[in-house]
């Protein structure tokens, strides 16, 4: 446990020399430092109040908490639930009976790092205390506080959930270090490069450049390039290159698995990928992707649980949002498989290209004026939901003299089954109504 320094070492860490000293300087969570968002509102309000910073690391969670201690100018002192205990939590009170008791009557901020790994009777050790006002409590956790927070504590703070940095987020950051610390330059592709690689940790990419700039000051480097940081850094950075034949080869691995109907695979191949480095946002993509094109109507749902995982891993991170993505692979593996979509887009996109532009059929047109109207626009148009069974029988909807190009081939597996039963069905209705001089 300890107090705000009253000097500043000789040596700091990048990470702490760039740490912003007001909030306009910070770099990313507007969802909740923006202009009428929670927190700016409570920096704003003049009064601090108890509250958990969620979020993974390196999102900011002890620089907010630094912050308020300044903008309230309160003693901040800092306890590491890793290190410290009850004895930590009692200097703490002694600390801050001492700033309110004294001359200046100050308020104190305790931040505790990592409040999930105190237990109960830790945990409930600051109640007291923060009921009576001595000091304000502020938490930081990368778990979930729902599950590893007493409820008397957590319904006596806000609970604020930080978001992963985002990609022009960290290259903020890199522009900061650049300008404000000796770094030498680095070349677009190793930032790209960094930036993946810190998987939206602010923390991690700045210590990344600090290690990288030792190196480069000892090899006397004067551009940090591409191949420089593959080399420095080591293969668990080459191992996911986001040009590199391995990468493609592993992404390759995991896609063919999910097609070949492995659960087992598919989640070998997903794991693989998320320990070698790569970025989970681009694992949800894929996922999207392969629920669109080989999966498709055979299993509507394989897109919505892949959409609704992509979400969940944006509200909740690494690790616990990889869940997520682990149950959408296994999912995706096991549902049943049709690319006749995807194939029916390539088709129909191929022969757009190559064939004239026919125009649309007159009885097909939109007449929202008279003059349109007395051109025939829309005439003779029937609406399908006033025919029999809401299908208008021997219509045509393909430009005139365009014969019917049957993209789409439903398969006989999954939901395009019952597809495939409706279109025959539709489509002897379209033979007897022609058969009958209709349409």
């Amino acid at each position: 446990m300890n107090a705000t320094a009253a000097h500043t070492p000789k040596h700091q860490p990048l990470a702490e020399r760039l740490r912003p000293k007001t909030l306009g300087e910070v770099i990313g969570q507007q969802h909740l430092l923006g202009e009428g968002m929670a927190l700016r509102l409570a920096f704003e309000s003049g009064q601090p109040h108890s509250c958990i910073l969620w979020g993974p690391p390196g999102t900011g969670k002890t620089t907010i908490a630094r912050l308020m201690a300044n903008a309230f100018d309160a003693q901040f002192l800092t306890i590491s639930a890793v290190l410290g205990g009850v004895k930590e939590i009692r200097e703490a009170v002694d600390l801050a009976q001492t700033a309110r008791d004294g001359l200046e009557q100050r308020h104190t901020i305790v931040f505790v790092d990592e409040v999930h790994r105190f237990n109960k009777s830790q945990q409930d050790a600051f109640l007291p205390h923060v009921e009576s006002g001595l000091f304000t409590f502020i938490g930081a956790t990368t778990e979930n506080p729902s599950f590893e927070v007493n409820s008397a504590l957590l319904s006596r703070a806000a609970v604020y959930v930080l978001q992963p940095l985002g990609e022009e987020d960290l290259k903020q950051i890199v522009a900061k270090a650049l300008a404000e610390s000796a770094q030498p330059a680095i070349e677009s592709v190793a930032v790209d490069r960094l930036i993946a690689y810190a998987d939206g940790d602010a923390r991690r990419l700045l210590n990344t450049l600090e290690t990288l700039a030792v190196a480069a000051a000892q090899e006397k480097v004067s551009e940090i390039t591409d191949v420089w940081l593959l080399k420095v850094l080591g293969e668990r950075m080459r191992r996911y290159d986001k040009g590199g034949e391995q990468f493609y080869d592993t992404i390759s691995a995991l896609h063919k698995s999910v097609r070949g109907s492995d659960p087992d695979a598919a989640l070998y191949w997903l794991l693989r990928m998320l320990d070698g480095g790569a970025e989970p946002r681009y694992m949800a993509r894929r996922l999207i992707r392969m629920a669109t094109e080989d999966i498709g109507l055979a299993d509507p749902r394989a897109l919505r649980l892949a959409l609704d995982a992509a979400e969940v891993y944006e509200r909740l991170g690494s690790p616990e949002g990889e869940l997520a993505l682990a149950e959408c692979v296994v999912y995706l593996a096991i549902a049943p498989k049709s690319n006749a979509v995807y194939k029916a887009f390539n088709e129909a996109k191929a022969f757009i290209k190559k064939d004239g532009t026919r125009p649309v059929p007159m009885h097909l047109r939109n007449a929202p004026t008279k003059l349109m109207k007395q051109l025939d626009y829309g005439k003779n148009y029937r609406y399908a939901h006033d025919e029999a069974d809401g299908y208008a029988a021997g219509e045509n909807y393909l430009p005139d003299g365009m014969p019917p190009p049957g993209f789409y081939r439903p398969v006989e597996r999954g939901l395009e089954i019952r597809i495939a039963e409706k279109m025959r069905q539709l489509r002897e209705a379209d033979a007897q109504a022609k058969a009958a001089g209709q349409g």
